[in-house]
Order: structure tokens, then sequence, then C-alpha cells
């Protein structure tokens, strides 16, 4: 699938992803929620494309993520939460493939109507999060093998959402490792990482095998402008995580992905 793209793409797709990186950095999250809309509105690909796409940079992003937490958050401190981490990401790997079928068979307006429901139920969330700050309370009993289970079961809804969109899904991994197993935030980040590594690989892996990510040297340099914009503007972000006003900062992106959705359903009529 090869496609050609003016150069001015280039300079559009680091330009905005500097910012998304950076915001996206603040309050843990890979920023594939708010690439998704640049990469359909912006740029102007079409849903089927963007998708596979953005868990592209998605896995770029991800990969360094974890090499920057790794010395504020030791791996090792992972330790006592592994049974729900191992279930999640058992889950999620399982549905990610589940989730690259649904999208082949979806027209394009439906796709485009699905992408628009889930950005707004994420930008809800993060609205929520903003008014409810999150606070490490288990709900489940201890038990590892309960873990293990309930984070396959859990998994499995995220892992779908992850590859329909082609995001992480630390959006939704977060709170869960939190509410669900009383994981602390800085865990909950790290944590979620390591399962989206494993998700977004197979996510992308599926794609791949049904030949349905774009290709062409165009193709190739939106990815690398998007992923460099994204790693500086983590890394940025890493820097401000002390000072910024992270409540007020999902109010705001929240606020921003319900628009995005909006937009996505008026642009498809």
């Amino acid at each position: 699938m090869q496609r050609t793209i003016a150069c001015p793409y280039f300079r559009r797709a680091f330009g905005w992803c500097v910012p998304i990186g950076g915001l996206a950095g603040l309050i843990g999250l890979g920023g594939g929620e708010f690439r998704l809309p640049v990469l359909m509105q912006a740029i102007g690909f079409d849903a089927k494309s963007a998708v596979p796409l953005n868990l592209t940079v998605s896995l770029v992003t991800l990969a360094f993520a974890l090499a920057t937490r790794s010395g504020a958050v030791a791996l090792g401190d992972i330790g006592p939460h592994l049974p729900e981490v191992l279930g999640l990401a058992a889950g999620g790997m399982a549905s990610a493939a589940a989730g690259v079928r649904l999208v082949q068979a979806l027209s394009a307006t439906r796709l485009a109507q699905l992408i628009a429901l889930l950005l707004a139920a994420i930008g809800a969330l993060l609205l929520a999060e903003a008014v409810l700050p999150f606070h490490a309370a288990p709900l489940l009993p201890d038990g590892a093998s309960l873990h293990v289970v309930a984070g396959f079961v859990i998994g499995i809804a995220i892992g779908l959402v992850s590859s329909v969109l082609g995001v992480a899904g630390g959006e939704l991994l977060i709170p869960t490792l939190i509410f669900v197993f009383g994981a602390d935030i800085k865990i909950a980040g790290s944590a979620s990482i390591l399962i989206s590594l494993g998700v977004v690989a197979v996510g992308l892996w599926r794609y791949w095998r049904v030949d349905a990510i774009p290709r062409g040297r165009g193709v190739q340099r939106i990815i690398s402008a998007m992923s460099m914009g994204s790693i500086l503007g983590a890394a940025l972000g890493g820097l401000l995580v002390a000072v910024a006003p992270v409540a007020f900062l999902k109010l705001l992106l929240g606020g921003v992905l319900i628009a995005a959705a909006a937009k996505t359903l008026a642009s498809r009529r």
C-alpha cells in the first residue's frame, strides 16, 4: 500500500506531536489518542490507514518511555503486582487480533463512528480523573489467581480498544491498576507501559500480516517525524511534571478529545 505525501505534512506531523508528546508525558499517557485525530484530520489519512500508523508511533514512544522511566521507577517495583500485570498483558494481547479483524471488517464510515465514540469516552474519563484524583484503593482481595483472571478479563476489553484506535491503552490501564488492584500511581504508569508494549506489538504484527500498514517513503517520513516529535515532547513533559497543573491539563485534554470526536463525526457526514 503505497502513499505519496507532500513535504509540508512532515513539518505538520512533527509540529503537532511535540506538544502532544509533552502533554501526554505530563499525565503519563502515550499520546496515541491525540495523534489519531492529527493523522486523520491534519494530515488526511483515512481511518483504516491512520490506525496502524498510530500504532507504529505508539510502539516507538512506549519504548522510549520505558527507558526514561526506569531511572525513577525500577522494574523490580512492579513485582508485587506481577499477577495482574501478566493477566492484563495476556488478555490485551489475545484481543488485539480481534480488534484488527474488527477494523478490517467495518466500513470507513462505521470505523470513523467507532473511533469518535471511543475518543469521546476516553475524553470523558480524563475529565472524571481531573475531578476525582487517583488514590490507590484495591477493589479485589489478595490472591494471585484471582488477580490473574480479573486482569485477563479486563485486558481483553483494553486490548480491543488499543488495536481499534492504535493507542497504547495507558488511559485505561492506569486507572485499572490503581482502582482495581491498588497499585501506586508511579508503579501503575511503568506497569502500564510494559503491558502496552506487548499489546501494541501484537496489534501491529496482525496489521502487518493482513498487509494493512501503509507503505512508501512519504509514509515512513511521516512516521519518523511523528515519532521524533512525540519523543521530544515526552522528554520535555517529563521535566515539567513537578510544576505542571496536571488536573487542569486533564480537563483541557479531555475537552480536546471530545471536540476531536465531534469533528470526526462531522467530517464523515
